[in-house]
């Protein structure tokens, strides 16, 4: 094949460090914080207990602390970057639990105080597409105005019976809703995709790449499903409930995904990162880029990129 278009390193997928030294010309670090938010399918508002795949931290266990302020949290991640890094800009990831789930008032009062740091150029919101009110919206709108802005949405499946299995509390309608008063405003978006949830083939995590390759968002994270201790799914794991994928079965699926995918649309994220001291499986997940080394093959073998199979007019509706 030619060379990929979005890629300067041989990848045949666009890749997000390709995407960001294109738009900024230097490395760009992620800082992932805590800011203590909670979730509606937490506290009661749409449920309890949380999806059961997530860990007490909401999905940020390489977030800061959050009982150190949001300063203090940007600096100490800051630094242990510069360990591997020595320059670069930093764009803080509001990472843990949902992180539109406030007032806009709150939202402010976290929010800008890391924006006024030297070197940051933007910013990134993880958030469910149900936590967007009116005023929330707003000041998201405001924000994208002024810096480099993406809202993530966890998504994790199109299947409202994958979503009710995991306790998302909201349907592919609610998430469509949300995303598209995203777009409409302007407001770069991220997808999350969780591959090897219960009760999923693979043809379904397919679908659920197609659906999502066919809104065309700016940015789509793949991840592997990791079971944490002390989680529901942990739980169901044990009574046999869920069973693990292989790492041949992930590489497949990715391939796979990502040919379905639009090229311009850029992967942040090709597998997900577990805590060794909490991670129950799959254990392989821990070689992270023996995982990446795989998928890269396996896109050579196949001689495909990402795209390959994508048709523009695919569109769907609720």
């Amino acid at each position: 094949m030619s060379d990929f278009i979005y890629s300067n390193d041989n990848k045949r997928y666009h890749t997000w460090n390709y995407h960001l030294r294109n738009k900024f010309g230097c490395k760009v670090m992620k800082i992932s914080i805590n800011a203590g938010f909670t979730c509606p399918n937490i506290d009661g508002k749409k449920g309890y207990g949380g999806c059961t795949y997530c860990s007490g931290s909401g999905s940020g266990d390489f977030a800061g602390n959050p009982e150190d302020s949001i300063l203090r949290q940007f600096d100490d991640i800051r630094q242990k970057m510069h360990k591997k890094w020595k320059s670069g800009k930093y764009m803080p990831y509001f990472q843990a639990h949902t992180n539109t789930y406030a007032p806009a008032a709150v939202l402010r009062s976290r929010f800008e105080c890391v924006l006024r740091q030297p070197g940051v150029v933007g910013i990134s919101i993880a958030t469910r597409a149900d936590c967007l009110e009116e005023d929330v919206l707003e000041y998201l709108s405001e924000l994208n105005e002024r810096t480099y802005l993406i809202v993530e949405l966890g998504l994790q499946s199109v299947f409202d019976k994958t979503g009710d299995r995991i306790n998302r509390c909201h349907t592919y309608a609610e998430f469509l809703e949300g995303y598209n008063a995203l777009k409409e405003r302007g407001i770069n978006v991220c997808v999350h995709l969780i591959n090897g949830l219960p009760g999923e083939t693979h043809n379904m995590m397919i679908e659920s790449a197609r659906r999502v390759g066919a809104l065309r968002p700016h940015c789509v994270k793949l991840h592997l499903l990791h079971i944490i201790r002390g989680t529901a799914m942990e739980q169901e794991l044990e009574k046999g409930n869920v069973s693990l994928m292989s790492r041949e079965e992930y590489v497949d699926v990715i391939v796979r995904q990502l040919e379905v995918i639009p090229p311009e649309t850029i992967i942040q994220r090709l597998t997900g990162d577990g805590a060794r001291d909490s991670l129950v499986g799959p254990m392989w997940s821990l070689k992270k880029f023996e995982v990446l080394n795989a998928i890269d093959k396996e896109l050579e073998i196949r001689d495909t990129y990402q795209g390959q199979k994508y048709v523009r007019s695919d569109i769907y509706s609720v």
